[in-house]
Order: structure tokens, then C-alpha cells, then sequence
């Protein structure tokens, strides 16, 4: 692989399925963004299974030399975790912590193809960043356009005046783990004007500290 600079970004949570998908472009492009993190010198936060895209891009990201932080929850180790698994594994009690956890580790994320887990990890840093919770880069890799009904549809949200254009701007998306990368990269967050004066954490308002 072609050698790249290091990153501005130490850790990237990646999002995906505990499951492989039907299509071997999606492990495929897994073992790829883990090659990508790899050479920019970043190092994985996810979501700690063994198994699926998740089992791949940390196996990628391991042999690579690169450290790897798996976050999930005790109920599911037994289910996520078989085999040989990879790097540091931080058991949690429930789903909420594991994804506070996961963008506390965090300087940007990215959601390999998935089912509701993944998806629902995504739009909650969308909207994290929407409020103004945090400015860390969301990239989402479209393989094989897995995701243009997804985009397609926020696409339709910001038409019919649901989603705002400086928000829609919060998600980047590109084909391949190397553009995606480089992407978030260049990404400049943009926070909307009246939530970027919100003062999260205070007044007893609750949040990550991310």
C-alpha cells in the first residue's frame, strides 16, 4: 500500500456489523480501512466483537502494529467474542456507556456497512454533533452503495425542511476507505449558530464527556 503521512487523528471509532454481509466487497473494504488506519498511524476503537466486519477491521488494524480498544457490553461478550480476540477489550454494563465510551476514545468516526446496531451508533454522533456535543468528523463508507437509500433519504429530509443544510453537511461520505479518510480530514465542522451556543454539561443537562 501506498505509505501515507500520520493523521491528525490519534483513535477512529469505526462503527459496522457483528456479521459479514453477503457480499465480499463489504469484508473486503473492512480489512481495507483497517490497512488505511494502519498507515496513517491511527489506532481502532470499536466495538469489541470478534466476529463480522467488526472481527475483520481489528484483525487488519492488529496485525498493522496498531493498538486496538474493543468496547462492549458484558451481555454480549458471549455472543461477540469467540475465538482469538485482538487488543484491549473494555467490558461495559450497557449499550448507552458503550457508545459514550467509544466517542470518548474518539477523535473521528466511521460506519463500515451494518443493520440497526451500526446505524443507530451513526445517527447518534449525527446528532451529537448537530447539538453541539462535539465536532469530531462522521464518515460514512458507502460500499458498493450500500448506503445511497440512506443518503438518499437525508437527502429528502433536508428538502422537505426536517434536516438543515449546515447539518447535512455534519456526515461525509465517500466509496473507499483511502477518499473517506482523507475526507474527514479536510472536514471543517460547521455548528449550527443557536446550538453552538449551548453550554452542554451544565444546568444538569447530562452528556458523554467527549
Amino acid at each position: 500500500m501506498e505509505e501515507m503521512k500520520s493523521s491528525r487523528f490519534r483513535r477512529m471509532c469505526v462503527f459496522c456489523g457483528s456479521s459479514p454481509g453477503k457480499k465480499s466487497s463489504y469484508q473486503e473494504a473492512a480489512v481495507e480501512l483497517g490497512k488505511v488506519l494502519v498507515s496513517r498511524n491511527i489506532d481502532l476503537v470499536y466495538g469489541g466483537g470478534s466476529i463480522g466486519l467488526m472481527g475483520l477491521v481489528s484483525q487488519a488494524v492488529h496485525e498493522g502494529g496498531r493498538h486496538v480498544i474493543g468496547v462492549i457490553p458484558k451481555t454480549l461478550m458471549p455472543r461477540e467474542l469467540t475465538g482469538v480476540t485482538v487488543g484491549e477489550i473494555k467490558p461495559v454494563a450497557d449499550m448507552h456507556q458503550r457508545k459514550a465510551e467509544m466517542a470518548r476514545y474518539s477523535d473521528a468516526f466511521i460506519a463500515l456497512p451494518g443493520g440497526y446496531g451500526t446505524l443507530e451508533e451513526l445517527l447518534e454522533v449525527i446528532a451529537w454533533a448537530q447539538l453541539g456535543i462535539h465536532h469530531k468528523p462522521v464518515g460514512l463508507l458507502n460500499v458498493d452503495g450500500y448506503y445511497n437509500s440512506l443518503l438518499s433519504f437525508i437527502d429528502q429530509a433536508v428538502e422537505e425542511g426536517f434536516i438543515s443544510t449546515t447539518a447535512r453537511r455534519i456526515l461525509v461520505s465517500a466509496p473507499t476507505a483511502k477518499e473517506l479518510v482523507r475526507k474527514l480530514e479536510e472536514y471543517v465542522p460547521c455548528p449550527e449558530e443557536v446550538v453552538s451556543k449551548l453550554r452542554w454539561g451544565e444546568d444538569g443537562v447530562r452528556v458523554p464527556n467527549l
